[in-house]
């Protein structure tokens, strides 16, 4: 199958990245490349795009669609958690450009072995972003308990009916182990009002995400690595990071506001004394969203909120 990715927010990420043609970027979700053919079109001979991700067919997928650049480009698979060392790795020390789409690729939700889709009754519960994981959605499903199944339906899938779906979940798990999807989202189909599904969408979409972001450990890569990814910036460097989840939106709002301002100094000193300097300035106080016309093209856009942040 051909990697199919709709670039979300492509022109308003691509305007905000101010990109100098002679400088250094990267892609650290490089996905089919949409983001970065678009980077790597604007740099000249002494620009240099790097890209970064975890997914096997990703790489194959943008290795070729970016190969009329030459030279320019540099592909690696890793997780962009790794971005600082992978690119010290290679010499580069500094960039002046950031990109990250956190959102699942088309390819990803479409092709089926995957396991990330709740619409086809036979696919294994897989969800990896990157195969060469051990652990899959099938061992969460099957082996947390209903305490910790329920805390990231809750908490990740920000479900009503979490209590529930994770009851249901154990008690089934314990006549058979729960190998497909099919089988998953029936159990939560039992497990949520029928008044409720007939007007509030897929009943598996959030237990599924749920799970895909506990198994690929996506908000804690997010917090995790997000100063370091400011401080690989040259001055007037930008980041820019859409998000496509309520709680990973968050993480970006508070901690590019955090490297703006990271004074914890009481309110009523009349002076700073505890030392901390700013790294920059947020771009976007308010996160940009796509416009009603990519609305029209891609409805998968609807979630998508893109946030900017510039070192100084």
């Amino acid at each position: 199958m051909e990697f199919n990715h709709y670039s979300v927010l492509l022109n308003e990420t691509i305007e905000n990245l101010n990109i100098k043609p002679d400088g250094i970027y990267v892609d650290g979700t490089l996905g089919g490349g949409g983001h970065a053919y678009q980077v790597a079109s604007r740099l000249s001979e002494k620009g240099r795009l790097i890209g970064i991700d975890q997914d096997a067919d990703a790489i194959a997928a943008a290795g070729e669609r970016l190969k009329e650049f030459g030279d320019k480009i540099t592909i690696i698979r890793s997780n962009y958690a790794n971005m600082k060392e992978e690119l010290h790795r290679i010499g580069v020390e500094k960039v002046d450009g950031i990109v990250l789409d956190l959102g699942v690729s088309s390819f990803q939700l479409d092709t089926l072995e995957r396991g990330f889709t709740y619409r086809d009754e036979n696919a294994p519960l897989d969800m990896r972003m990157d195969d060469r994981q051990s652990l899959t959605a099938k061992d969460i499903v099957n082996g947390y308990s209903e305490m910790d199944l329920y805390r990231i339906i809750r908490d990740y899938g920000e479900d009503k009916f979490a209590k529930n779906i994770a009851k249901h979940i154990v008690q089934e798990r314990a006549k058979k182990p729960i190998e497909t999807t099919g089988e998953l989202t029936e159990i939560i189909r039992a497990s949520i009002p029928m008044k409720v599904q007939v007007t509030g969408g897929h009943p598996a979409k959030r237990t599924f995400q749920a799970i895909r972001i506990e198994l690929n450990k996506e908000l804690e890569v997010l917090q995790n690595n997000l100063d370091d990814m400011i401080d690989l910036l040259n001055p007037g460097g930008r980041i820019c990071i859409i998000t496509f989840h309520s709680l990973e939106d968050r993480i970006v709002k508070t901690n590019f506001k955090r490297n703006e301002n990271p004074c914890t100094c009481p309110s009523d000193f009349p002076v700073c004394v505890c030392g901390k300097k700013s790294k920059g300035k947020v771009v976007t106080r308010k996160p940009i969203l796509p416009s009603e016309e990519e609305l029209e093209v891609n409805s998968r856009s609807k979630s998508a909120k893109l946030r900017v942040f510039e070192r100084v």
